[in-house]
C-alpha cells in the first residue's frame, strides 16, 4: 500500500502550521521540493519496497512522481521565521509535506491538541506547587526556600518567606515539589540554622562538626561531601537524633 493510501482513511482535512525543529527560526527557509540525482527526494514505499520520488507540483493532486500527470507547475516551500502555515484547501503541499523525508528531521506537524494537553499539563502542575507553598507552614517554608537562598532566609520576615516561596513554586513547580517532599530539606536546615546560632560549629576545613558550648566533637564529614547535607544523613543514626533533638530544643 502507498503512502498515500495508507493516510487517505484517517486523513484529516483541515489548517496545518508546521515549524522548524530545535528551535530554528532563521528569516526565511526552502524546503527541498523535487528530486534530482544531486539531491535525491524519496519516500519509501512498504507495498513495493521501493523509493518512490517526490515532487511538490500545485498543479497535481499527489506528491508522488509516478502519480502525477500532465504537465507539472513547480512549487515553492518557504518557512518564515521557524513557520509555514497551510490552509485545507492546500491538500497536495500538506501530503508532500506528510511524505517528506525530512519530516521530524528538519521539521514537524505543530500539534495544537498536544500542546494544549502539555500548557494544560504545566499549569495544573503550577496550581499544585503553588497550593503546597501556601498551606506550607512557616519552618518547611525556610527550610524549602533556604536551598534557593541560602543564608539569606535568616534575615527574612515570615511574610517575605511565604512571599519568596509561592514565587519559587511558579518559577519552577516540578523542582519546588521534588525539594518540598526531600525530607533531608528540614534536616539540613536545622544543622545551617544550629550553625547559625553558635549551637553547632562547623570547623574552618569544614571536616568536623563541634558542640558550641564545650567544643566537643560530633562528627565527621566524609570527604567531598556537603557539610550539612552530610549533617542531616548523620541526625537518622541512633547518635544523630539524640543530638538532633537536643538541638531542636535549643533553637529559637
Amino acid at each position: 500500500m502507498s503512502k498515500t493510501k495508507e493516510l487517505a482513511p484517517k486523513w484529516e482535512i483541515k489548517h496545518r502550521i508546521y515549524v522548524l525543529l530545535n528551535d530554528v527560526h532563521p528569516l526565511t527557509y526552502t524546503l527541498q521540493t523535487r528530486h534530482s540525482a544531486q539531491y535525491p527526494l524519496l519516500s519509501y514505499d512498504k507495498e513495493t519496497n521501493t523509493q518512490r520520488e517526490l515532487r511538490y507540483a500545485t498543479n497535481q493532486n499527489s506528491p508522488f512522481v509516478d502519480e502525477q500527470k500532465g504537465e507539472v507547475t513547480l512549487g515553492h516551500v518557504v518557512f518564515e521565521e521557524g513557520a509555514l502555515s497551510v490552509q485545507p484547501e492546500m491538500q497536495n503541499l500538506q501530503k508532500f509535506l506528510e511524505a517528506h523525508p525530512k519530516k521530524e528531521i528538519i521539521f514537524k506537524e505543530y500539534d495544537t491538541k498536544e500542546i494544549a494537553t502539555n500548557e494544560l499539563e504545566d499549569i495544573n502542575e503550577e496550581i499544585d506547587a503553588l497550593i503546597a507553598a501556601k498551606g506550607m507552614d512557616i519552618d518547611h517554608a525556610e527550610a524549602v526556600l533556604r536551598v534557593e537562598k541560602g543564608s539569606a532566609v535568616a534575615e527574612m520576615s515570615s511574610k517575605e518567606i511565604k512571599r519568596d516561596l509561592l514565587l519559587m513554586a511558579k518559577r519552577n513547580p516540578n523542582g519546588f515539589m521534588a525539594i518540598a517532599a526531600d525530607d533531608n530539606v528540614g534536616l539540613r536546615n536545622v544543622a545551617i540554622k544550629a550553625t547559625e546560632q553558635m549551637i553547632i560549629k562547623l570547623s574552618q576545613d569544614q571536616r568536623t562538626f563541634h558542640w558550641g558550648s564545650n567544643d566537643r566533637k560530633l562528627m565527621t564529614i566524609p570527604f567531598d561531601e556537603n557539610p550539612y547535607a552530610a549533617m542531616a544523613a548523620w541526625f537518622k543514626t541512633d547518635e544523630g537524633v539524640e543530638v538532633f533533638k537536643t538541638i531542636e530544643k535549643k533553637l529559637h
